[in-house]
């Protein structure tokens, strides 16, 4: 059977389009030719648009006396409303006594609630079959000869359906725009006008007055001679139809018009910044603005930062690896350290200029979280960034929800930072994120005196109420955690008193390192960090080192790889983070310390890894908090050693991105090596590992920690859903490959 024959097998009722113009002529069109309905009717006003869409096959027959083909329709038949704004109401008047009310009825227009007014004045209520609809798709062209059965392919398409109106209705109305190609998106009316005037119809009001003014002027003609591609692109909308944006501009007037003059005064407020030469208004303005555009689609889609548009999923492959590792590399800059000097350097007076920026997911989110709140940034570029400080009270609310990804670090050290601001603030993130515990965050600051409301289970989002006084508090920790440490601290700048918190082992202290950098008093007392609020941060330079934790992988790497030896340069290697050179030279690993030395702050030194034999070994508890981020690398320098390595005291694990140690037992578990998940760690026996396929779980960590498993696999490695590696390692796969991986990425 042929693919027509078995589309008329399952197609079902027939579809009735009044008003052949771009859209409705382009929607019979597909539906004829994906054959979605037994017969596509087309109605117009004028003779001429009939015969030419029988002759362009955009329906099978036009409806002579559209009372008639009224009067054929029934339970199962769709009519569609695809005329001007303005002239709903006399058609749909026109029609109403010829319908059948078990037929569904729904229409094309850009304003939803005029359409649904006009509806209520015809039939004086909304009747079950209404289904208003508005599909997000156009064309320069207009009319019956512009018909594109391909124009919604991958365009949303939005409905409105009211309390009145039947499921089932609706339910006709998505399959039939799902079948040409379209997505189909619930709005309520007022939020669609709303969103549209913002979106779409303000775009085009600009476009038209833009060019009718420059038309006006005496200079026109050499203005549109020599216009760049910028200019064309945006007047293109200018040419759409004009009947159609007047009805729009009158329909929609209110939406319209409160956008406008928001524009008008953030216009008049650039003009007066471009006659003041205020610098630094404009360039806020203008890196608020390239940076957003970017950030509202991911932020909508709840989409990484980084997400390649194209790809969907991402998946490593690994052959095993023959040859040694070697070669000079840097990976990219510390993630705590570039999340801290985003938020300080906001907050400080002055310019901070930052190299070495981390521009993965992860701290872009943080960063524009702080452009949402008013800080003008410069950057990232090439790792520099220049953060024009707006003081410790100069922080703005932001204009919606702070969405921050797929980072913890992000929402729990701004948890405490904007529970010192006089303005509400509610904080969002991605699905994992969105599963992840922050009550041992809240609570502490709720002690303070902040008020935070949390999802089910304390997870997020976070919605933080402003213009609370907070009081300092002395604070022991419940478990070694560097983020709630730092919560508490940035709190404490906002806090009447002093703030002190006590931990029951060392965590990482750039938090305290770098409040010392911008000038900002830290008393350190044994266990104990105590500061005073109150103060000031003063703008500094900060250069941000490679980041131990993404330079862990490649020091498993060379330990396991015979004959490897390379060179990790400018690595970070702060006391609070050398947990993982600390374990692996209990291993028996290779490792050296070259040209040790201090920058911004923090010291930092070249790593010399050279393959070794490695021993298991039961892990102290008193590095667990030094490498916490590291297990993932460990798990696979386990895996190769002789013997059984066991970990303890590592509950925190389960707590990440993802279950840590769960992931990566059934990881391992499935490439041959005998790995035991406990509560709070795990038990490695060495051995061989084998080919196969695993799940990353989307965890960053895990995906790289088994691409360095591939290179000493017997067989290849497929690691699945790889693409958040962007979140603290963007270019891995690149650089893995430089120093002598065999990774290749598969995007579907």
């Amino acid at each position: 059977m042929n693919e027509k024959a078995i589309a008329d097998n399952n197609r079902r009722g027939r579809l009735l389009v009044v008003g052949l113009g771009l859209i409705g002529g382009s929607l019979a069109q597909a539906a004829r030719e994906r054959y979605l309905c037994l017969e596509v009717i087309g109605v117009a006003r004028r003779q001429a648009t009939l015969d030419q869409a029988i002759e362009n096959g955009i329906v099978d027959r036009v409806a002579e006396d559209p009372p008639d083909a009224l009067r054929e329709l029934g339970e199962g038949d769709v009519v569609v409303l695809s005329v001007p704004t303005l002239a709903i109401g006399q058609v749909l008047g026109e029609l109403r006594q010829h319908l059948d009310p078990a037929v569904t009825i729904t229409d094309a227009a850009s304003v939803k609630g005029s359409v649904v007014a006009t509806v209520r004045d015809v039939y004086g209520a909304v009747p079950p079959q209404f289904v208003p609809g508005h599909p997000i798709a156009g064309s320069e062209q207009s009319g019956v000869g512009a018909a594109n059965p391909d124009l919604f392919v991958d365009h949303r398409v939005i409905l409105t359906p009211l309390a009145e109106t039947a499921p089932e209705h609706v339910e006709r109305v998505r399959r039939l725009w799902e079948g040409v190609g379209a997505t189909v998106t619930p709005m309520p009316v007022d939020e669609h006008d709303e969103v549209l005037a913002a979106t779409s119809h303000l775009p085009h009001m600009l476009a038209y007055s833009l060019v009718d003014t420059l038309a006006k002027m005496d200079e026109n003609r050499e203005i549109f001679r020599y216009a760049a591609g910028g200019f064309r692109d945006f007047t293109r909308i200018a040419g759409s139809d004009p009947v159609m944006w007047h009805d729009i501009a009158l329909s929609n007037s209110e939406a319209i018009l409160g956008v406008l003059d928001l524009l008008t005064e953030n216009f008049a407020a650039l003009r007066q910044a471009i006659a003041d030469r205020d610098s630094d208004y404009i360039m806020g303005v203008f890196t608020r603005a390239r940076e957003a555009r970017t950030h509202f689609a991911k932020m909508l889609d709840r989409k990484a930062y980084l997400e390649p548009a194209e790809a969907s999923s991402l998946t490593y492959c690994t052959q095993p690896r023959a040859l040694p590792l070697a070669g000079r590399l840097r990976v990219p800059g510390d993630k705590s350290i570039s999340h801290r000097s985003v938020m300080l350097g906001s907050l400080a007076e002055g310019i901070t200029r930052i190299s070495g920026f981390l521009e993965g997911e992860d701290s872009l989110a943080t960063l524009q979280a702080f452009r949402d709140m008013g800080a003008v940034i410069e950057g990232p570029d090439h790792g520099e960034v220049s953060i024009h400080g707006v003081g410790m009270n100069g922080l703005s609310p932001p204009p919606g929800p702070l969405y921050l990804g797929n980072s913890g670090t992000s929402m729990r050290l701004l948890a405490g930072l904007l529970s010192g601001q006089r303005f509400d603030v509610e904080m969002t993130g991605d699905e994992s994120l969105s599963r992840r515990p922050m009550k041992r965050v809240v609570d502490p600051l709720t002690q303070m005196g902040a008020q935070i409301e949390t999802g089910d289970d304390g997870t997020p989002p976070l919605f933080i109420r402003g213009g609370q006084p907070l009081k300092g508090i002395d604070y022991v920790l419940p478990m070694a955690s560097a983020q709630v440490k730092s919560a508490v601290l940035l709190a404490g700048l906002y806090a009447d008193g002093e703030t002190s918190v006590t931990e029951p082992a060392p965590t990482r202290d750039h938090t305290e390192r770098m409040l010392g950098g911008f000038g900002y008093p830290v008393v350190r007392e044994g266990d104990t960090v105590r500061i005073a609020g109150g103060g000031k941060l003063r703008a500094c330079t900060i250069d941000v080192p490679a980041d131990i934790s993404s330079a862990a992988f490649f020091m498993v790497a060379a330990s396991i790889v015979p004959g490897s030896d390379i060179v990790l340069e400018h690595v970070g290697v702060n006391p609070t983070r050398t947990g993982v050179v600390n374990i692996l030279r209990a291993m028996g690993a290779d490792i050296s310390l070259l040209n040790e030395r201090e920058a911004g702050g923090e010291p930092v030194a070249d790593i010399r890894v050279r393959h070794a034999p490695l021993r298991g070994i039961h892990i102290p508890e008193d590095q667990v908090p030094l490498a916490i981020d590291e297990f993932p690398a460990l798990f696979i320098a386990a895996s190769c050693a002789e013997g059984r390595t066991v970990l303890t005291g590592a509950g925190e694990l389960r707590v990440k991105e993802s279950d840590r140690i769960q992931a990566m037992a059934d990881g391992l578990c499935t490439l041959g090596i005998v790995a035991t998940p406990r509560e709070d760690g795990i038990e490695i026996e060495g051995g061989e590992i084998r080919g196969g396929t695993v799940e990353s779980h989307g965890d960053h960590r895990i995906a790289m920690a088994f691409a360095v498993a591939g290179l000493v696999a017997t067989d290849s490695i497929n690691i699945n859903d790889c693409q958040n590696v962007a979140t603290s390692f963007p270019g891995f796969a690149a650089l893995a490959v430089k120093v002598g991986f065999n990774l290749t990425e598969l995007r579907e």
